[in-house]
Parts: C-alpha cells; structure tokens; sequence
C-alpha cells in the first residue's frame, strides 16, 4: 500500500475534538472516539508538503485564492461532476455551516419556516432555530433498510408551514443515501411550484461507492440553479475540516449577491493561507491519495458489515452508497431504550458514537460511526460492542 492508512497516528494533546474533550463532554478517557466527521489518517503528501512549504516562507498575512485555486477547483468538480462554473461564482467561507447560516438569513425571513429530513445532519436544526427561523421536518421512511423520501408528505409541510428554505444533505448524513436523479428531480419540481429555495450541503459528493453516482442539484437544470446554492469544501474529500475552509457555488447573480451581503454582516472577509494552500494542492494534486482512502474506507465499511453479520447479527448495518459514516441500527433490541443502547456502547463497550436522536427523534436506537480510520481501531470497536450486545 503506497499510503499508509494502516498506520495509527497519535492524536491525543493536538486540540482535536475527537480525542482531547472527552473529559470536558463527560465521556470516559478511554473511550475509542468514532463520532465526529474526520478522519484518523494524515492528508495526502502533496498537501503536506503545501503546507510546509508555506508555513516555511514565516509570513501570514492577509490572503485570498488565485488563478491556481479557481483553476484547481473548477477542474475537479468538471471532471469528476459534470459542474462547471466560473471564478466569480464561488464563495469561500470558513466551512459549509456558516454558509448554510447566511443562506437561512438571506432566503427566509424571521418567523419563515425552514424544511429538513431527518434523521439528518443535526447542525442544520440548531442554525434554523439560532437564526430565528421555523424548523419544518418532513422525516424520511425507513423501508426495507434503506431511507426514502416522503415526497406527498414533503410538499403537504411546504404548503402548510410556509416553508421558504429546503436544506437537502446530498449525500445523506447519516442515512448514506446517494439521491438519485429521479429523485432529486421530484424534490426540484416541488421547491420550483411552490417558490422553496434550496441549499444544497454537497459536503461528501465526492465519497461514493459502486454504481452510486452523486448528481450536483445545480445540474438538473437551469432553473434548479438559479434556485439554490451547492455547498461544497474539500474537508471531508482530503481530511481539512480544522483548516476551515469551503468552496460555495451560486449560480444566479442576485442570490450570489444576496448570501455575500449575509456574510458580509459577520465581519468574515479573507479566508485563511493554509486553507486557501491545502484546498489548491488538494484538488490539483490530490486525487491519487483521495481513491486510496476512499477505498480503504470501502473496505472498512465490508469490514463491518461482515463483521456483525458474523458476530452480533442483531446489529443491523444499515447499507452505505456513500459518506464514511455508517448507520447502524440497533432496534432488534426491543427490551433496551435507545439511551440504554447509548450507554452501553459509550460506558460498557467504551466506543464513543453519535447518539441516533442526535439526529433527530426518527435516529432512535440508531448509532452513527465513522469508518474512516485504522482498522485495528474500528476492529477493537466492534469487538467492544459485540462483546457487550452480542448476548442481549
């Protein structure tokens, strides 16, 4: 293996979440930390070396990308996507929820009510509701091991609620939907008939599997891009979520001039070097690096999908078309609580998941683990778990 994601890093004493605030969040110290969204292996080379080079010239002033970025940027996403824009339709902000924090303020109005799915990616909830906005669910079915979308249910909220914002998560966090096109389509038509603005977290559009393909939201047409902005960063694609940085695409010139006007009111201006160094390093040199990890991570996932099947079949692996984060669904439990299945893992198995209600209600006696790491790791974590599950 030319990378080696084998290898354990020591992250313990860096200022990472995942590692050094167990103490502080009341979790036990010793408990293996699979929950949040990054990953355990160190970014590609190419980006590394980036880095050093620029945290070698000794100045770090104020910044902004170049040609070299937009250039890299837009040849990524043409290539891999099919999504072509220009220069002057990107916006960079400090991450995709600080982008999904301006949108809320530029396309709903206070009061307005602002449409998720869940069990869904929980920041989005707590920036409706800290912007003063009306938080609308349309929850996903899950139906034969897989979420779908409720879409008589999704326009019936619309109408009800005077819903003036969609916020889509595609690919989905942490059902591991890859939407089809058909799909999204459906979902496109109603937000266009009933004048719903989109915001699109395309975060994980990059990590998917198999025959599944992601399809941009912009790309379905022209008037699905003129009614929404994609929210992309190369943070989950390379491993850069502390480095803050974030690539959102706005099509239409009053939207793009709406959202700027929002971020303006933050005080946020120029992004930072290192971000601005290891995004451009990271889609012009780093796709070598990127199908590696994406496959060790695939085979991580088999890894545990065989896993439980073999020693703890009650678990149920809820199937992945994409993202590194992995659904697992623990209902066959009919005498435990979902908080008593939470204690279990966290306090008798000693793994430290995200809670399913995290998510929402419908994440009930759900779990959410991150397979983006060593395997030794995940091993010893399903290890933890099975032993303690295994005769319940």
């Amino acid at each position: 293996m030319k990378y080696k994601f084998d290898k354990i890093t020591d992250r313990k004493n860096t200022f990472a979440i995942k590692y050094d605030l167990a103490q502080d969040r009341n979790k036990p110290v010793d408990a293996i930390p699979l929950w949040v969204a990054d990953m355990d292996f160190p970014t590609a080379p190419c980006i590394l070396k980036a880095l050093k080079k620029c945290s070698g010239h000794g100045i770090f002033g104020y910044s902004r990308p170049d040609k070299r970025y937009y250039d890299a940027v837009k040849k990524w996403f043409a290539s891999r996507h099919n999504f072509i824009f220009e220069d002057s339709q990107i916006v960079n902000t400090p991450g995709v929820i600080f982008a999904v924090a301006a949108a809320i303020r530029a396309f709903a109005k206070e009061g307005d009510g602002v449409i998720i799915q869940k069990p869904v990616y929980y920041p989005f909830e707590n920036a409706i509701k800290s912007n003063g906005r009306r938080v609308v669910n349309s929850p996903l079915v899950f139906k034969d091991g897989q979420y779908q979308i409720d879409f008589e249910d999704f326009e019936k909220k619309i109408i009800q609620e005077n819903v003036k914002l969609f916020i889509l998560c595609s690919p989905h966090n942490p059902g591991g939907r890859v939407w089809k096109k058909e799909e999204l389509e459906r979902l496109s038509q109603i937000c266009l008939s009933h004048k719903v603005f989109v915001v699109s977290d395309e975060i994980h559009s990059d990590i998917t599997f198999g025959k599944h393909n992601h399809t941009v939201y912009a790309n379905l047409s022209k008037e699905a891009a003129d009614n929404s902005i994609i929210c992309t960063s190369p943070s989950k694609t390379f491993n850069l979520a502390g480095l803050q940085f974030s690539n959102i695409i706005v099509k239409n010139k009053e939207n793009l001039l709406l959202l700027r006007r929002q971020i303006e009111t933050t005080g946020f201006d120029e992004p930072n070097v290192m971000g601005i160094t290891a995004a451009t390093a990271a889609y012009s040199q780093g796709a070598e690096w990127f199908e590696a990890a994406k496959e060790y991570i695939w085979k991580n996932i088999l890894f545990i999908e065989e896993y439980f099947a073999k020693h703890c079949p009650k678990i149920k692996v809820v199937k992945s078309e994409g993202t590194y984060l992995i659904w697992l669904d623990f209902t066959a439990y009919t005498r435990l609580s979902g908080k008593e299945i939470s204690e279990l893992i966290l306090n008798k198995a000693k793994v430290w998941l995200d809670d399913g209600t995290m998510f929402g209600p419908e994440g009930d006696k759900f779990e959410r683990i991150n397979a983006a790491t060593p395997r030794r790791i995940l091993q010893k974590a399903l290890e933890n778990i099975a032993q303690v599950f295994s005769n319940l």
